[in-house]
């Protein structure tokens, strides 16, 4: 059994930060459990650009308001609490942060922690 606090993953390794989120990691490779779980947040009136072409990466919404736009075919989805999105197909998009948002996200193959964003908006696959 694994237990966490988030409260102490915060000011730690686990807790990395980009120019427009911060990324809590709860669940690494390191705990062998065949995914990564990761508490994010995204700034708001920030916007950013990823794209997951080694990882699934599924997220869903807990606070906030924004939007999601699909990169490949411009469609554009509201995001607020309770909306979930997964990138089942390594899809290009792009996150507007129009308050603060919270999401909790979780990668296949898991992230070690060590990942930043790539000049793609990319994680690379790291063991």
């Amino acid at each position: 059994m694994i237990v966490k606090q988030l409260e102490d993953l915060i000011g730690t390794e686990d807790e990395v930060k980009g120019d427009t989120w911060v990324s809590r990691r709860l669940l690494l490779k390191k705990d062998e459990v065949g995914f990564s779980l990761h508490d994010t947040l995204i700034k708001a009136g920030t916007v950013s650009e990823f794209w997951y072409k080694n990882h699934i990466e599924a997220v869903y919404c807990i606070e906030g308001e924004g939007e999601l736009t699909n990169l490949e075919n411009g469609t554009v989805h509201p995001l607020k609490p309770g909306t979930l999105y997964t990138l089942d197909g390594h899809e290009k998009h792009r996150v507007r942060a129009g308050t603060d948002l919270r999401m909790v996200c979780v990668f296949n193959p898991p992230c070690t922690g060590r990942e930043t964003h790539d000049e793609e908006g990319a994680y690379p696959l790291l063991d």
